[in-house]
Parts: C-alpha cells; structure tokens; sequence
C-alpha cells in the first residue's frame, strides 16, 4: 500500500515540470497522511490543473462519506472491475504528485520506516483516480492512489509499491476522452528501480502530527 508521503518542492519547479494552472496556495508537507488534503493535478483534454482532492476516494454512489478511509489506495489488478473504481478509472484520473513515500519493514518487534525517492531527487506523479460526492452539505472531491506489485528497490521493505509514471505518459493518463482501457492498464506496472533510491527515516514518521522537516532526513544523520 501507500499510506503516507511528502511534497516539499516549490510551486515554481512544480509548473515547470508538471506543466498546470494552479488554483490553491502550496504549503511544504513532510508527513502527508490519509484523509488530508493532496496536491493532484486534473485535466480536460487541453489544459491541466492543479489543486487539492481529499484522500480516500468516496465512490458516488456510496452512502456516507466515511467509506474513503478504506479507499486510500486502489489495487491496480482488476481495477477496471471493480465497483469502486471501474468509472474513473475511465474518466476521472489524476496524478498526485510528491517527491518521496514511506514504506515500513518488520524488524524483530519493530517497524522501521523508509523513505523512497527518485535519485535525480525531482518530484515524481503517482497514478490516481478521483471522484465527487455529492450526498453532503457540499460536494466532496476526493482522490485514491493507485499500487502495484513492488519492484527492486521496493520489494524487501513492502509487497506493494504506488505506480509511479513516466512524465510520456502524463497527457495519455490525465486525458478524461481516452477511455482505451486495456491501454491504460498497460501503465500500471512498477517503476523502473534503477531510477529509485530508499533511506531508513526516524520513527516520527509514525505520527501523522509529526509534519516537520526532520521526518525526511536519513535515520542516521539525526
């Protein structure tokens, strides 16, 4: 799974790269943790914009809000299936974008967190599906982030990995007319480990309250 992650780059770099039109003030995010507010980016086929979803996707249908806490993450296996994701999957997708993600791993009778990061140390986008919800006082923009089987880098501190995509693939994956599904699955895959790199963080990561920069710093330079 992927349950927490950090976005600290300025909105500057983040244009530059992802290239959108941004709707909302940017605060530098350590600790990033499920049911908080995420920097994603939508699209309507011809232009692309920033803003923040929810995260934890609450399908349309459902009947309370409070299902999204279980929908933080969408396996990328069947997703096409699934009640919960089958229509944005097809039509509301998005990249959520950070520039790390934690993982822990059991040791002894402990969990240690890692922080994994790209090695040219850029912000990177995870693929996402969103939805609105319109069954409260106001519509409810929520997102969920898509996981895959882990590859190398990943593999011995989790069994699942975010899927991560390569900037080629941004305007296939964000455009709401492409409904090529089978295509789109084909995206779903691990991100090439070569480009990837892991450090051991300090257990404050643990607390989502603890959103504060020496979350990201290696275990053993506190």
């Amino acid at each position: 799974m992927c349950g927490r992650f950090s976005l600290i780059e300025s909105v500057h770099e983040l244009q530059q790269q992802f290239e959108f039109d941004l709707s909302v003030d940017l605060q530098p995010r350590f600790n990033i943790a499920p049911s908080q507010e995420v920097f994603s980016i939508i699209s309507d086929g011809k232009k692309r914009r920033g803003g923040t979803l929810r995260w934890g996707l609450v399908p349309n249908w459902a009947k309370e809000a409070k299902i999204g806490y279980k929908m933080i993450n969408a396996r990328a296996e069947g997703i096409d299936e699934k009640p919960s994701f089958r229509e944005p999957f097809r039509k509301k997708r998005c990249l959520i974008i950070a520039d790390g993600f934690y993982e822990w791993k059991k040791v002894d009778d402990r969990k240690q967190p890692y922080r994994f990061i790209m090695k040219d140390r850029k912000p990177f986008a995870f693929a996402g599906l969103w939805e609105t919800w319109k069954k409260g006082d106001a519509p409810l923009h929520t997102c969920t982030i898509i996981t895959t089987r882990p590859n190398a880098v990943t593999e011995d501190v989790h069994d699942r990995m975010p899927v991560i995509l390569k900037r080629t693939d941004y305007a296939r994956w964000l455009d709401p007319s492409n409904q090529a599904v089978d295509e789109l699955k084909l995206l779903l895959v691990p991100y090439p480990a070569e480009e990837m790199d892991l450090y051991p963080v300090s257990e404050l990561v643990n607390s989502p309250k603890n959103d504060v920069a020496d979350v990201l710093s290696p275990l053993n330079s506190l």
